[in-house]
């Protein structure tokens, strides 16, 4: 079992959910965030006074899969979010010990669920 990380623009993040959806990956978590990378700053005016918003939005999205989804959702990520555009995101993969179904009581592979 495996969890992946991915942290994407806004502005992929339907197309990401349709290519997740069209590779049969429907559950995962989301979370809005704000980042700093190689990404310059934008120079935004508050209050008419210029400040450098150096935090960029961003789209954290979480997936719990078994092993034999990996490459399947690191792809349909990669496929969706990917622009070519500096600020595109990153996909963190790590290993994942255990998995609980609260309203079943299932653990592992049986909890995280899907067709592999």
């Amino acid at each position: 079992m495996k969890m992946i990380v991915a942290v994407i623009k806004p502005e992929n993040f339907n197309q990401v959910k349709r290519c997740l959806y069209h590779h049969k990956i429907y559950r995962f978590m989301v979370t809005d965030c704000y980042g700093h990378s190689d990404e310059e700053g934008v120079i935004e005016s508050y209050r008419g006074v210029p400040m450098e918003v150096d935090l960029v939005k961003k789209v954290r999205i979480q997936i719990a899969v078994n092993d034999g989804f990996v490459d399947t959702a690191v792809k349909a990520i990669l496929e969706g979010g990917k622009s070519g555009d500096a600020g595109d995101g990153k996909i963190f993969v790590y290993p994942l010990d255990q998995c609980y179904r609260i309203s079943t009581g299932e653990e592992g592979s049986d909890a995280i669920g899907g067709e592999i």
